[in-house]
């Protein structure tokens, strides 16, 4: 009795850590275009802070400002760019 007691402990202890350790499932991975449009979307919203944060600058002179539109614009554009042809 006491042999089977002791058997019966084993195995539920054993069952329960091989159980334990199932891992769950991984999500699916995104496709390439989901990724493509987060990066966009991440790219237009780092575009939109950047330009408020230079518009609303307080020293800059607007000739300072317009350069560094343009600057951001073009950039923003190669990069826009970039993301479509990988789409």
């Amino acid at each position: 009795m006491n042999k089977l007691f002791i058997f019966t402990l084993l195995f539920v202890g054993l069952s329960m850590h091989v159980s334990a350790q199932k891992h769950p499932p991984l999500p699916p991975h995104p496709s390439k275009t989901e990724l493509v449009d987060a990066k966009m979307r991440e790219l237009d919203k780092r575009y939109n802070t950047e330009k408020k944060l230079i518009l609303n600058h307080p020293l800059a002179t607007k000739q300072m400002k317009r350069d560094q539109l343009k600057a951001l614009n073009k950039k923003y554009q190669s990069q826009k760019r970039l993301l479509r042809s990988m789409k």
